[in-house]
């Protein structure tokens, strides 16, 4: 999504012959194919460590962080394999959307109608909100440090369960709304409801 942005912001006229089948499938398909991977990769890894206790998992789902707390050995290779797929699937997408947008507010501020900057940014802006939403619940999640939390560890345990929960179900949700209130449209049929609900009150 950072790409066709780019690309429709920064070089509009030769959008319809880059933004392809051949160039938006093989991005869709490494996407998949990377996060497929580094979940292979990081179960694999977990299926190997001897568990103690219950083996009662204190998460919503299996979330590799909830699973590691039950383990009764070293688990520094998981540790690793965590920080180096934090940094891949994570850190390299983060400067590559940051990049891209930096591209993007300077065509923008080059734009000489106030009018028109503001239709331009209106169509970057959906994107833009859903990625902050979605990348600072990650970065929270996989990105803070592991020290002990003053408020106790069920504290922050719901804190992990709560931040899954937003990025995993709560994200996914706000993507059509977000998106949808670019469209003409949409937005319309917004105002309308917020208007009528004003007269009837």
């Amino acid at each position: 999504m950072a790409f066709d942005r780019y690309m429709a912001t920064c070089n509009p006229l030769r959008y319809p012959e880059v933004m392809i089948k051949a160039a938006y499938v093989p991005m869709a398909a490494s996407s998949w194919a990377a996060g497929s991977t580094t979940v292979m990769m990081q179960t694999s890894l977990a299926m190997q460590l001897p568990f103690c206790g219950d083996n009662v998992i204190n998460h919503f789902t299996c979330e590799i962080l909830a699973i590691l707390k039950l383990v009764c050995a070293d688990i520094s290779i998981n540790i690793i394999s965590m920080a180096v797929a934090n940094v891949i699937f994570l850190g390299v997408p983060v400067l590559f959307i940051f990049f891209s947008y930096v591209f993007i507010i300077a065509t923008i501020l080059r734009i000489p109608s106030a009018e028109g900057r503001k239709k331009t940014f209106s169509t970057c802006s959906a994107h833009l909100t859903v990625v902050l939403i979605f990348y600072r619940t990650i970065l929270f999640m996989y990105g803070k440090p592991k020290s002990k939390d003053p408020l106790g560890a069920d504290k922050q345990d719901l804190a992990d369960k709560l931040t899954s929960l937003f990025y995993g179900v709560v994200t996914p949700m706000l993507n059509p709304i977000i998106y949808s209130l670019t469209n003409k449209e949409a937005k319309a049929a917004v105002r309308n409801l917020v208007t009528r609900k004003r007269f009837t009150q």
